[in-house]
Order: C-alpha cells, then structure tokens, then sequence
C-alpha cells in the first residue's frame, strides 16, 4: 500500500492526513491511490523505478494545459515531490469521479480550442516524458526539423541501440523524411496533449472531457488527432466536434500513418514485439 514515508510527507509538508485508501487503476508505469483526507479526496501517483523529475514534468504539463483556458477538465495538482531517502516519488492531484459517458462533441470542440493555444517554437521549455520514456522538446522553428531532432530520431537511436531494430532502417526513414515538404501541411505551433489514446481522457459526472497523463508540447495539431486513431479511434461526435472549430487539410487520414511513426516508436522501445513489425510496415507504405 501506501508507504509510510508516503504518508509523513503528506502530513508534514501538505497537511494531508490519509483517512481512507483504495487501490485504483494507474496504467502500466505507476501505482495509484484514491485516498480520503477529511472531507476530500484526492489522486495519489507513487512511482519507485521512475526518473526523479517523472512527475515534476507530469505535473507542468498537467499546469500547461489547466493554464490554457478551455473548458476541458484537467486535474489539478495538490503536490509533487521528488524520491528522497527511501521515499519513492509522488503526484498528488485532485480526483475526479468518471462517468462511463459523456459530450463526446462538445469533448472535440474543447480539443480544438486547447489546438488554438500557440507558442512561437514548436517544442517546449523542457524536456519531459512520454510513457516512461524521456521526450526531448529542443525549441525547433520548423515542424519538420522537430518532427526528425526530437520525436522520430531519438526513438530510433533507442530502438537501434537497444536491437529492436536494424540500423538499416535509418535510410528508410531519410528517403521519407525527404518527401514530408510536400506531404505533412505546415502549421504554427499548438499545445498538444501528446498522448491523446483512450486511456488518457475520460469523462467526469457532468458529461465533460478530463485530459490526463499528457506529455505535452507545441507541435502540429494533426499529431494529437492522429494519436487519438491509433487504437480504434474516439467517437465520430468527438472528430466532428473537433473539425467545429479547427478545420483539418484536406488528406489527414492519409498523413496518419506518418504522424503516428512517432508513437508507434515510443511502443516499439517500450514493447517491442508486433510493434516493430507494424513500424517497419509503415516505412515501407511510402
């Protein structure tokens, strides 16, 4: 359960006293609590094996998106702390009761008013996580530079490094890479949630999208749509909603498959298995 180092750092620094707990579900990288503080209840994250920033990052990119001014639920942080001693790292956050449905369409116009929120550099002021793997977010001027320097080349370094593929395939990925100009529509830079699949949104008691778990950064739009088709898609209300209010280049079903190389990487160095068998298939589609 929850450790008692947990718990005294809750107490001693947050006035937090834990009441109650209940183990919830917390994906496949942390463990996760409901617990009751008096009258309150709250979201508590614990991860031991994680890197000492791993929720730090979580927490600004949970900050970035609540900062952004749409209508759209983002959890808010109570407290974050580093591992210490023999303290694993924590996330403290509200809670947020889920419904099992909600306003799919009004959850897309949301997305796209959070898409209308724009920096000058594609990127981020920090580096972060995506999963339990690190994400490099280097300002780029240019949606193709940082498409290649910090989401498709990085996890190919990994993946080539670690024998989950073939150094070959960097030239694969150069000859693709050398037709993007005239394929991927340029943009400026939106703030993404960065890893928009079913598992990251839900729908809280009135019927409203809650975002969670974002590996946020500026980048091209079409980047979080196509994420969220990855495994089997959001409903048709959420897509029509979306296009609502920002309007998709003609072709976006087609670019999918290029925008989620990025993702599929991230699976292929955290899984392996049939995901690099789906990457290297992608590849060979252009």
């Amino acid at each position: 359960m929850i450790p008692n180092s947990v718990r005294t750092s809750l107490k001693n620094k947050h006035a937090i006293s834990i009441d109650g707990v209940h183990s919830v579900s917390g994906g496949s990288i942390n463990r996760a609590y409901k617990i009751s503080a008096g009258s309150n209840d709250f979201f508590l994250k614990i991860n031991s094996s994680a890197s000492p920033d791993f929720f730090i990052k979580e927490a600004e990119g949970l900050k970035e998106l609540r900062n952004a001014g749409t209508d759209l639920i983002v959890p808010e942080v109570i407290a974050v702390e580093e591992p210490s001693g023999d303290r694993p790292g924590f996330l403290l956050m509200q809670f947020i009761s889920p419904s099992r449905s909600g306003n799919s369409f009004a959850f897309g116009t949301e997305l796209a008013k959070l898409h209308e929120t724009k920096r000058k550099h594609f990127g981020f002021h920090s580096d972060n996580y995506i999963g339990s793997l690190p994400q490099k977010n280097s300002d780029r001027s240019d949606w193709l530079s940082f498409f290649s320097d910090c989401r498709i080349e990085p996890q190919l370094k990994m993946a080539i490094d670690s024998g989950k593929l073939q150094s070959g395939i960097l030239s694969n990925w150069e000859r693709l890479f050398s037709t993007l100009p005239d394929i991927i529509p340029t943009c400026s830079p939106s703030l993404l949630h960065g890893d928009l699949w079913g598992g990251n949104y839900l729908f809280d008691e009135t019927g409203s999208g809650v975002l969670i778990d974002p590996a946020v950064y500026y980048g091209h739009p079409e980047m979080d749509l196509a994420f969220s088709k990855m495994f089997g898609g959001f409903a048709a209300d959420f897509y029509r909603g979306y296009e609502s209010v920002y309007s998709l280049e003609p072709g976006f079903e087609e670019r999918i498959p290029i925008h989620n190389m990025y993702p599929l990487l991230v699976h292929v160095n955290l899984f392996g298995g049939h995901y690099t068998n789906q990457f290297t298939s992608y590849l060979k589609r252009f």
